[in-house]
C-alpha cells in the first residue's frame, strides 16, 4: 500500500478520506502523526489554500501528499465564513465555538435568507514540485438549520441541511454523507483523475 501524508491534522476529515481512498490502496497519514506543523493559510480562494498544504506536506515528508480546503459559504454573509471557516470564531476556534458564532451571526435571518452551500477542493501532487497537480472540486447546496442537530460529522454538520433533505449533515449515516457532500464529489472527481493507468506508480 502506498504511502500519502494528508495535510491535515484533522480526525474526521482524516476518517471521510481514509474510507474512500482504501480501495486504491493508498495509506493515509496525517502530518501532525509525522511531526510535520500545519502551515499558515494564507490563500486567498481554496484552491490556493489546499495547494499551499499539499506542497508544504510533501516537501517535509518526502511523500505523495493530499490536502482539501473546505468551507462553508452563507449568502446572508456575503459568502463568509468561506475560507477562513475552521477559524471564523479566532485562531484556534473549536468547531462549537465557530458554529455558535455563525447561528449567533444568522440569528435576525428567517429560514428564506439562510441559504448556503459547502465548498471543496481537494489536490493531489506526486511530490512537492509536482508540476501537473491534480485538482478536483465538489459543491453541496444547502441551508443553515436554526439550532444544531446530530452528533455525526464535524464542523458546520450540525446545522447545514442539503437540498431537499429535513435532516442535518450530522444527522446523516457517514456512507450516505459521503456518497453526497461536496468532499465525496471531489474526492470522487479525483479518484477518478488518480486511477488513470500508471498514475499513481509514476514519478
Amino acid at each position: 500500500m502506498k504511502r500519502v501524508v494528508l495535510a491535515s491534522g484533522n480526525a474526521g476529515k482524516l476518517r471521510e478520506l481514509a474510507a474512500l481512498l482504501t480501495p486504491l490502496g493508498l495509506e493515509l497519514l496525517t502530518q501532525g502523526a509525522l511531526g510535520i506543523p500545519l502551515p499558515e493559510e494564507t490563500g486567498s480562494t481554496f484552491r490556493e489554500n489546499a495547494l499551499l498544504k499539499a506542497r508544504h506536506a510533501a516537501q517535509a515528508a518526502g511523500l505523495p501528499a493530499l490536502a482539501d480546503d473546505s468551507g462553508l459559504e452563507v449568502d446572508a454573509l456575503g459568502g463568509a465564513p468561506g475560507v477562513r471557516s475552521a477559524r471564523y470564531a479566532g485562531p484556534g476556534a473549536t468547531d462549537a465555538q465557530n458554529l455558535e458564532l455563525l447561528l449567533r451571526e444568522l440569528a435576525a435571518r428567517p429560514g428564506a435568507a439562510r441559504g448556503a452551500r459547502y465548498q471543496c477542493v481537494i489536490v493531489f501532487l506526486r511530490a512537492a514540485d509536482d508540476p501537473a497537480p491534480l485538482v478536483a472540486h465538489g459543491t453541496w447546496e444547502g441551508s443553515i438549520a436554526l439550532h444544531g442537530r446530530g452528533s455525526g460529522g464535524f464542523g458546520y454538520d450540525p446545522v447545514f441541511v442539503p437540498a431537499g433533505a429535513t435532516c442535518t449533515a450530522a444527522e446523516m449515516a457517514a456512507v450516505d454523507k459521503n456518497r453526497v457532500s461536496h468532499r465525496g464529489q471531489a474526492l470522487a472527481a479525483l479518484i477518478a483523475m488518480l486511477s488513470a493507468p500508471g498514475y499513481i506508480a509514476a514519478p
